[in-house]
């Protein structure tokens, strides 16, 4: 593994990025002429082009390497300790004309310390700083950051697109490939393409895209998830996901399972499948226990 294809495919230029939205690819072809741009929150699934799409602007507005601070929310930025080292950015001088102050996951910094922190910060050096948030959820942002921040959704890619972008990198990288097996991935990952870019790295072998064993370290629970729905495995998809998810992972199984739902049959079956799947997502945000919850609504789509 010489280089990681997600950064080796990452566009860097606007005319690699797919926008899905022209309203945003005139807004930012118009920050990119004016070498300006306000305070961003970009926000979005994992993996759509968030990140991406913030490092194309700072590249195109020629910010320098050392008028940039990059930081990430869960980890660093989540601290208040952090905000001393911020300070001390935004205190000095850019070399260019304005710095910019790029923060990942931001959703996850403090609310009760980090973020009443930045809001003055975004403020008090405006003249000088300019601060790039992104976050998958943007509710776990405090409004007053939103109203210093010009807020762009960025919506997923068409499934076709993605399936087409894959299996595009695997062409150029000459790995050979069922469509089957590639269906299991994109179904296990969409719409998170830097997720599934990783696993099928990781899972292609000697020039062969394989699908991952279960028991194995590149295994990711989704993708086999998708292989025990497809041979009617239902039982043990439910053991699969039950013991493999994480707790915050759990409202997400039920947007897979929608987006999924051709997987039970025929329009008759996916009617009901919906309406179990919906009835499990609305007790989902009542019980004490998410995982039984979860398992409950497994074992009704097996009985359809």
């Amino acid at each position: 593994m010489k280089e990681l294809w997600v950064e080796k495919y990452r566009p860097s230029t606007l005319d690699g990025y797919v926008f899905k939205d022209e309203v945003l690819k005139s807004q930012v072809e118009s920050w990119i002429k004016d070498k300006s741009i306000p305070h961003i929150l970009f926000s979005g699934s994992a993996g759509v082009g968030k990140t991406t799409m913030a490092k194309i602007l700072i590249e195109q507005l020629d910010i320098q390497d050392s008028d940039v601070l990059a930081a990430n929310g869960s980890k660093e930025a989540r601290k208040i300790e952090w905000v001393d080292k911020l300070i001390g950015f935004c205190s000095t001088m850019p070399f260019g004309d304005f710095k910019v102050v790029l923060i990942d996951e931001a959703d996850y910094m403090n609310i009760q310390s980090v973020q009443p922190a930045l809001r003055n910060l975004m403020e008090d050096y405006s003249h000088s700083v300019r601060f790039i948030l992104t976050c998958n959820y943007p509710n776990k942002i405090m409004p007053a950051i939103h109203s210093r921040c010009q807020h762009i959704h960025i919506e997923k890619t068409d499934l076709t697109e993605f399936t087409a972008r894959v299996a595009t990198i695997l062409v150029e990288e000459n790995i050979e490939f069922e469509l089957e097996i590639l269906d299991n991935y994109v179904k296990g990952t969409y719409p998170d393409l830097r997720k599934c870019i990783n696993n099928l790295q990781m899972n292609s072998l000697d020039g062969i895209l394989h699908n991952p064993e279960a028991d194995a370290t590149t295994a990711d629970y989704k993708i086999e998830m998708v292989n025990l729905f497809k041979a009617g495995k239902i039982s043990e998809a439910r053991k699969l996901v039950c013991t493999q998810a994480l707790p915050e992972e759990m409202d997400e199984i039920y947007r897979w399972l929608y987006d999924n739902v051709e997987i039970f049959g025929d329009e008759a079956k996916q009617d009901k499948a919906i309406l179990v799947i919906k009835q499990g997502l609305v007790d989902h945000s009542l019980v004490i226990d998410p995982e039984i919850n979860l398992a409950a609504t497994l074992i009704r789509l097996k009985y359809l």
